[in-house]
This record gives structure tokens, sequence and C-alpha cells, in this order.
């Protein structure tokens, strides 16, 4: 089979052309094209390094295997609150080339059996060549794992686990001018480069998010809603008869995230080999576009579809609490050479030190109970 190559500059091309003939489109769909274009956009591109150093920015997951160890640990608190069912599937969205699921599943072969016994792993990414990684780095596993979206999958019960996914969902983005919220668009230039362009919202429910919070922009503010947000955990809550969702991610409050001191301009931010963007629109699907999480909204939009909130805390706190420490002991236990545990020790710090980067992550849990 011959591999597509992706080509950053023929989906700028495209969307150039939808603007010219549809009128400018609002950022949100725009955003969409540029992360999610299935030939082009920046998470479905084959030809692009997105994680490590290499790459444009890097996960927990990647930083040490202590992050996927201690979820193991977390998961398998969560299967014996569920009753140890015979069986259970750990769904996993946006799972990238699989090292947590494969660190999370190799832990829990190690030192909680019963538990891998009855787990079966659910992976879904839309980058085909993670998936090809995926497959590859799971094979040990192959045998309880299946690659399939969110809307096949049947989980019940068990438990969705993501890292970094909401943030990375397509938003409006808005402001308030003139005493009138605004939409921004993105429209084309007469020398061909993408601009901003403001408009009435495209949708009522953009006025309704600000008033379920009580919020009032300041004249000027800019700010991004993140709809699909509750798309997806509608999706979930529906695939989801029993179980727990389990978000890491990186957010505010409501109050925070729009308060016009902290927040003038938005969130919204794009990474090239780990520096910031500063030309947003510059290159569809050659950089990463990211916006702060509205935790209010997850927990209220998950309320109204059923799901329950446990646990809120930072990630950090989180880890801590959850074993990491206790994980460390049994790791370095492992370790084969002293340069090897100096190493996972390094990477423990890291995750726990004040000001660390787990420390500008929360972690929130959510329960649907049956």
């Amino acid at each position: 089979m011959i591999e597509t190559i992706s080509n950053p500059s023929a989906l700028a091309a495209r969307l150039r052309e939808r603007i010219r003939r549809e009128g400018p489109i609002p950022f949100r769909d725009w955003m969409r094209a540029a992360l999610y274009d299935p030939l082009d956009g920046y998470y479905c591109r084959t030809d692009h390094t997105r994680w490590g150093r290499e790459g444009d920015y890097r996960t927990s997951p990647e930083s040490s295997s202590l992050f996927a160890a201690t979820f193991a640990r977390y998961f398998a608190r969560l299967y014996e609150d569920l009753g140890r069912p015979a069986q259970w599937t750990i769904f996993e969205g946006g799972a990238g080339d699989g090292r947590f699921a494969s660190g999370l599943l190799q832990t829990l072969q190690r030192s909680f059996p019963d538990v891998f016994t009855a787990t079966s792993y659910v992976i879904d990414e839309v980058n085909s060549h993670s998936r090809s990684f995926a497959q590859e780095r799971l094979e040990p596993f192959a045998d309880r794992v299946e690659f399939q979206k969110l809307v096949d999958a049947e989980i019940d019960p068990g438990v969705v686990f993501s890292n970094e996914l909401l943030d990375a969902f397509p938003v409006h983005r808005v402001t308030m001018h003139e005493r009138r919220l605004q939409e921004f668009y993105v429209n084309v230039s007469e020398n061909g480069n993408f601009e901003w362009l403001l408009g009435a919202p495209s949708s009522a429910s953009l006025s309704r998010y600000f008033d379920n919070f009580g919020i009032q922009l300041g004249e000027g503010q800019v700010a991004e809603i993140n709809l699909e947000i509750e798309d997806w955990l509608c999706s979930v809550a529906e695939r989801m008869r029993k179980g727990y969702v389990v978000t890491v991610d990186y957010g505010l409050a409501a109050e925070d995230l729009y308060s016009p001191l902290a927040n003038q301009r938005g969130t919204l931010r794009g990474f090239h080999r780990h520096e910031f963007v500063h030309d947003l629109l510059a290159q569809p699907g050659g950089q990463d576009l990211t916006t702060t999480v509205n935790w209010s909204f997850v927990k209220s939009a998950g309320a109204r579809l059923g799901l329950e909130v446990v646990e809120f805390e930072r990630q950090d706190r989180f880890l801590l609490t959850a074993g990491l420490l206790e994980q460390l002991v049994v790791e370095s236990r492992q370790c084969e050479s002293e340069s090897e545990r100096l190493r996972i020790s390094t990477a423990a710090r890291e995750m726990i030190l004040p000001g660390g980067m787990a420390s500008h992550f929360q972690v929130l849990i959510q329960k649907k109970p049956s």
C-alpha cells in the first residue's frame, strides 16, 4: 500500500478556496480543519513528529513510565469500587503511540494480575501513523487491545481515560465589541493570507454559554468557547453504562479562565518545536493549536449527563495520593543499573516538585452510577 504524504500547504489552499467560495468561516471550522483534516490536519498527518524533543510538545506519559504505572494503581482501586467485575473496559481517547496504554497494562500484569485478566483495552486515535506505532508497541497485549472509535465502543463497566485531549478540541473564539458579543471568523486577504474578521455569533449557544456561568466579558476581551467538550461527554455517557471518566488536562474554573485581569486576550496558542507561534493562522496543519479547558463547563456538562464529580485535584497532588512514591520504590527495585534508577527518580521529582509540569495540570474523576 502506498502511504499518502500529507501536505499542509495543500490544506491551506483548500481552506482559501472554501472561504472564497462560501465566505468567511468561524474560527472553530478553521481550527477543526487545521487539526483534524483527514489528509493534512495536524493530528492526522503521517509525516510529522508531534511528541518528544523532536516534536512540538511533551506529554506526561513520555516524561516517565511512573505516570502510567501510578494510574494503573488508581485504576485497580476503581476496579475494586466497581465490584471486581469479571470483565471491564479501559477506553483511552487520543492515545497517541500507545505509550500510556503499554505502561498501564505492564503494571497491571505485573502487580494487579486479577485486574489485568479482566481488562479489555480500547484505543481511539485519529492518526493512522500513531495507531501503527501503538499496534507495534502493544503487540505483547494484542489479545486484549483493540482500536475502536468512541461511538462504536461498549463500556459496561469500565473507565474512559484521556490525557490532554479536551484542550485540542476546536473552539469558537469571541470578543466583546461595542457592548455586543462578536465571533472571530477567518477570511482571506487580497494577498492570499488568512486574516481575522469579526461578525455576529454563528450560534445562539455562544451567548448562553457565558450566561450559564454568570460571566460578562469586558470590552475588547477575547475568549474561547469549547462546546465540543459537551458533545464528547455526551458520547461517553451514551457508550458507558457504569464506570468512571478520568480526564487529565490543564484548565481553570470559569471565573478564573474568563477573568479580564488574567486573560484579556484569551488562551488560544500555537506550538511548533516547543516554541510559541505568533501567527496562529499562518500554517494550518503545520502547528499545534490548544486552549485552556473550562473545568466548570466540564463538570456542569457532565452533571447534566449523569456524571458525578468524585474527585478533582492538581495532577501532582493526585499522583502522590494515588501512590506515585510507592510505585517509585517498586520500579527502582527493578532497575538494572544505577543510571536507570537515577533517571526514574529524577522523573519522579519533576512530577511532584512545586512549579513542575504536573502542577499546571488537573485530574477530574467523574462517576456514572449504575
